[in-house]
């Protein structure tokens, strides 16, 4: 039964991402275009692969899109999930376009017989089928919210396993806090199946970051939750840069390099947006190190002596230090911004071979991504 509890979950292949079972979680979104642009599509898709988006959803209104759907993931370098709604047709054409996995509510395919077909003909293409419970498209009840959700994200769930669907995915969301983080309590309680996290309709960006960091990062810290999507009426790039710094946060992904800048006020010296921006590009790829950005001497070395290394901009000149200790100074942001990330990635590559060592001593295997 899908209703029984268990501390390690199933492991889903989602295109070759796997999620769930201890594996690290994975970072979606949902493109904005029109799905029957395919250039549109595609080069947003692009977007989010270059800030480390590792699943992406489409959305597919109508039977017209499907031919475009096909060339979407014919042409996409990360896993495409199809979101369908109300038309079990459009579902079913989906697999048929080759979907990596199929997101459906049980809110809107109501018809058990139709239900039964998507499973079968998920099964047979090896698709993954997400289970995605909303606040918005249930009935009234006398349970509460958190409990309504849970109940009809696993009654669907046992449907699929009824028709010997093993890869399932379940979500229950809410664009209440409160419900959101109780219903994935109780889901994670009730449930072997990873589970997909997100608070729906969040809000514009400052707003959204706000509400989803609130909601989510309580439920990751708790070892809740195998994939997200933070959801923001923004740039869905947004979303992903989004959703790596609340895995950071919340201690369940490292795969950026913490970086800390100052705010910026009158004393700032240049754009220091622009240079931030420079040096997470940089640094891609570098983790398990903290880079400061400062934008004046005031915030340079000193009150930045904590980072492992970072960069102030000055008058005339950008300094990059490390420890709080004076590295150089340069005329220009750029010479900076790569003396930076010459440092930043020799420190990492040090930290790792270290790592590395002490695991080859101790007789075990580097983990993967170590």
């Amino acid at each position: 039964m899908c209703s029984t509890s268990s501390d390690i979950k199933i492991k889903v292949n989602i295109g070759g991402v796997v999620i769930g079972g201890g594996a690290p979680v994975a970072v979606q979104s949902m493109t904005n275009t029109d799905t029957h642009d395919v250039k549109a599509t595609l080069s947003q898709i692009h977007r989010l692969v270059d800030v480390g988006c590792e699943i992406v959803r489409c959305a597919v209104p109508d039977m017209e899109a499907i031919p475009s759907l096909k060339e979407i993931v014919k042409e996409s370098p990360i896993p495409v999930v199809a979101d369908v709604h109300f038309d079990a047709r459009i579902a079913l054409a989906s697999i048929e376009a080759g979907c990596a996995k199929l997101r459906i509510n049980p809110g809107n395919i109501k018809d058990r017989a139709k239900i039964k077909e998507i499973a079968e003909e998920a099964r047979s293409e090896n698709v993954t089928v997400r289970v995605g419970a909303n606040s918005g498209s249930l009935g009234s009840g006398t349970e509460s919210m958190a409990e309504r959700l849970v109940d009809s994200a696993l009654k669907q769930a046992q449907i699929l396993m009824d028709c010997g669907l093993s890869q399932v995915v379940l979500s229950v969301k809410s664009s209440d806090i409160n419900d959101t983080i109780s219903a994935n309590r109780i889901l994670a309680k009730k449930t072997k199946f990873p589970i997909h996290l997100g608070l729906t309709e969040s809000g514009s960006l400052v707003s959204g970051l706000v509400r989803s960091t609130t909601a989510l990062a309580p439920l990751l810290s708790d070892g809740i939750g195998d994939t997200l999507r933070v959801s923001l009426t923004a740039d869905p790039v947004l979303e992903v840069k989004a959703a790596w710094s609340i895995l950071e946060v919340a201690g369940r992904r490292k795969e950026f390099p913490t970086i800390i800048s100052c705010p910026t006020c009158g004393r700032t010296h240049g754009d220091l947006l622009a240079v931030l921006e420079k040096v997470e590009k940089a640094l891609a790829g570098i983790t398990g190190i903290t880079v400061a950005v400062m934008g004046c001497e005031v915030n340079g070395p000193g009150e930045a002596k904590s980072a492992d290394c970072g960069l102030a901009l000055g008058a005339s000149k950008v300094v990059v230090f490390a420890k709080g200790e004076l590295i150089g100074a340069y005329k220009t942001e750029e010479e900076a911004v790569d003396i930076l990330a010459d440092y930043a990635r020799r420190n990492f590559e040090q930290k790792r071979e270290i790592i590395h060592s002490g695991r080859e001593t101790a007789g075990g295997r580097p983990e993967r991504g170590s």
